[in-house]
C-alpha cells in the first residue's frame, strides 16, 4: 500500500540534490541537467526508488529520471540516495498525465513498473499504457520508441500487449514468468514481494 501522508514530506524532498523542482524550465532540454548527451531513461512511477537507483548505479553512462506523483512515496526514495553519489540520477514529483509539459522529444526509453491496473473499464484511458498514453509518449520519444513494463497484473499485461499492437509496437521480447525464464533483470521494491508470494512477474519489450 502506497503512503501518501507523511509529514512535511513535500520540503523535505525539496532539498534533496536528486530532485528538479521546476521540471517545465528544462522541456527539450534536460541533457543540460546532466551536463553530457547521453541517453535517457525514464521510469514513470518510480515508487520508493529501488528499480531506478539500481540501474543509475549499473549504468553510469545512461541518464536516469524517475516521475513519481506522490510526496511521501518520492520521499522514501530520496532517503536512500543521502549518501549515495549518482550524477546520472534525477528525481520529479509529478504526475505523468501531464508528462507532455516536462519533455519534449528527448526521451529515449521508458519504464512502466507495477504501475496501477485500473481495472475498472471506466477507466482504461489511465493505465499508462492505454492509447491516451501511447499518443503522449509520441511527443516525448526522441527517436525512436522503446518501453519496457513489468507487472504482475495479468489481465493489465493482455491489455497492454493488445494496446502496443494496436498502436504498432513491435514486440521485442515478453517473459510470462520473468523469474524462471532466466533474464537479465533489476527488481522493484514491489516486485520483491509479488514474487516472495509466488506471483508470476510478466515483462514485455516494445519498440517501434
Amino acid at each position: 500500500m502506497r503512503l501518501k501522508n507523511i509529514k512535511g514530506a513535500k520540503e523535505k524532498i525539496s532539498k534533496s540534490p536528486y530532485i528538479i523542482l521546476k521540471p517545465e524550465d528544462y522541456k527539450g532540454k534536460f541533457k543540460t541537467i546532466f551536463n553530457n548527451d547521453n541517453p535517457i531513461h525514464l521510469e514513470i512511477g518510480m515508487g520508493k526508488g529501488d528499480f531506478i537507483i539500481a540501474m543509475a548505479r549499473k549504468y553510469p553512462h545512461i541518464n536516469f529520471i524517475g516521475i513519481e506523483k506522490f510526496d511521501s512515496v518520492i520521499l522514501r526514495a530520496t532517503q536512500k540516495l543521502e549518501h549515495i553519489d549518482l550524477p546520472n540520477l534525477k528525481l520529479i514529483r509529478f504526475d505523468a498525465t501531464e508528462i507532455e509539459n516536462i519533455f519534449d522529444r528527448e526521451i529515449n526509453t521508458i519504464y512502466l513498473n507495477f504501475s496501477d491496473p485500473w481495472p475498472k473499464k471506466r477507466h482504461e484511458d489511465r493505465r499508462l499504457t492505454s492509447n491516451k498514453f501511447l499518443k503522449r509518449y509520441d511527443n516525448i520519444f526522441k527517436e525512436s520508441k522503446h518501453i519496457i513494463q513489468k507487472t504482475d497484473n495479468r489481465k493489465l499485461f493482455e491489455f497492454s500487449l493488445k494496446s502496443f499492437t494496436d498502436y504498432d509496437y513491435k514486440i521485442k521480447n515478453i517473459s510470462l514468468n520473468l523469474h524462471e525464464d532466466n533474464i537479465d533483470n533489476i527488481e522493484t521494491e514491489y516486485e520483491k514481494r509479488f514474487v516472495s508470494l509466488g506471483f508470476p512477474i510478466y515483462m514485455v519489450e516494445v519498440k517501434k
